[in-house]
């Protein structure tokens, strides 16, 4: 099955949590703190894997989470490092942020790889809060959460070459002929509902890879007829083919069809509507096809196109289609493939930085990550862990904010869904 978009969420692994311990030895019954550090979660890493042709993996699995650190432990061992979570894509796969549709990543080559999400760090044990006024600190530090958002995963095939035209035009015929490709074949429109691949083998060290993309209709650009699904497919290519059926069969006149292909093109994308073109008339074996074919090649001459007449069913012409699109291959400037990739939507260190206190009614609230990460740290039980919380809060002018907001000695304030109440 051919899949080419899909939605899924990824989460980082949270850090571990730093441990609270003491040396506890023979000789030496109530030594000093010894609690270690947790251990950094691990990373969701997206990876381009050239074996890979289709998102299909993703289809039926959306959520991705990665391990949790370790918590840390005693004599001073820190906690194992969370495992990094690999998952991996077809090349030409762009990744963008589900919420804001911003392009975060384009993964071309085979092996790119891509942070989609961050693992936490892991919080510092009760070791590290010694001081000298401060011998046996009995709080250690909580873990970072990991990164989480939900991101979209596009393919857009890289090929040298896009086969376009409307339905039943033969461009799976002529895929067929020119390379090893086995598209499906049959008289019907929409005969194909997803994009083929070929490679077309010219001689030692001359071949190209042709894309034949799914008929374009009328109104593609806006997504009729999966329009969408089938116009990114031949954003990365460097050479167009426009087949046109020129025998009339169902009653289309081929100048109205190049003209119709292209509006749509231009509709959908600017960039893409100036990409070179070759104007290729099929169905010439057929004898009603000549009509057809001289109208069509007196109206590109006004272009300045010339038409290529071939027969994908007999063979006629297909040779020397295949060496006018290498020769024009050589000719076209290299044009970069990556789309534009922009900044982050946000950064998650400073999204996770903000802290908030508010009044709403007679209630005050103060909340935020670094305060629920402040409260997981602290031990209420013990006077050190106790002063260290005060002291954070009011560095971070919290007590100062209240105060402003009107706060009176014995008033309640809820932190992050725990309710204290205020003394200065």
């Amino acid at each position: 099955m051919f899949v080419d978009n899909v939605k899924i969420y990824v989460k980082g692994g949270n850090g571990g949590h730093g441990a609270v311990a003491f040396r506890r030895e023979k000789y030496e019954p109530s030594g000093g703190p010894a609690g270690g550090d947790g251990g950094n979660g691990g990373s969701v890493i997206l990876k381009v894997d050239e074996g890979l042709k289709t998102l299909m993996d993703f289809r039926y699995k959306r959520h991705y989470k990665a391990e949790n650190g370790e918590n840390g432990k005693s004599k001073n061992q820190f906690g194992k490092k969370g495992k990094d979570l690999i998952l991996k894509v077809p090349p030409g796969t762009v990744v963008k942020d589900e919420e804001s549709g911003n392009i975060i990543a384009d993964l071309i080559e085979n092996g790119d790889t891509f942070i989609v999400a961050k693992g936490g760090r892991g919080g510092r044990g009760n070791s590290k809060f010694a001081t000298s006024t401060r011998r046996a600190p009995r709080f250690a530090e909580a873990g970072d959460k990991g990164e989480e958002r939900w991101i979209v995963l596009e393919l857009k095939l890289i090929a040298d070459v896009g086969l376009v035209g409307f339905p039943n035009v033969g461009k799976s015929t002529l895929l067929s002929v020119v390379s090893a490709a086995k598209p499906k074949i049959a008289n019907y429109h929409f005969t194909t509902l997803k994009p083929n691949l070929g490679v077309v083998n010219l001689g030692e060290g001359q071949s190209f890879v042709m894309a034949d993309i799914p008929g374009l209709i009328e109104g593609a650009h806006e997504g009729v007829g999966l329009g969408h699904e089938f116009l990114r497919h031949i954003e990365r290519t460097k050479l167009i083919v426009h087949l046109i059926d020129v025998s009339s069969q169902d009653g289309r006149d081929p100048v109205e069809d190049f003209y119709k292909i292209n509006e749509e093109l231009q509709k959908y994308s600017s960039k893409l509507a100036k990409k070179p073109q070759i104007v290729v008339a099929n169905k010439i074996d057929l004898p009603q096809s000549k009509e057809g074919y001289d109208k069509l090649a007196k109206e590109m001459e006004k272009l300045g196109h010339k038409v290529l007449p071939i027969s994908a069913v007999t063979g006629e012409g297909i040779d020397k289609l295949k060496y006018i699109i290498w020769d024009k291959l050589q000719n076209i400037e290299e044009d970069p493939i990556f789309e534009e990739v922009k900044e982050k939507v946000y950064d998650f260190k400073e999204n996770r930085q903000e802290v908030i206190v508010k009044k709403e009614g007679d209630k005050y609230i103060v909340e935020g990550y670094p305060i629920e990460k402040l409260l997981k740290s602290t031990n209420f039980d013990d006077l050190d862990s106790l002063r260290h919380f005060q002291n954070i809060m009011k560095k971070r002018g919290i007590f100062d904010e209240l105060k402003k907001l009107g706060i009176k000695d014995g008033e309640t304030v809820s932190v992050c869904g725990y309710e204290f109440e205020f003394f200065e």
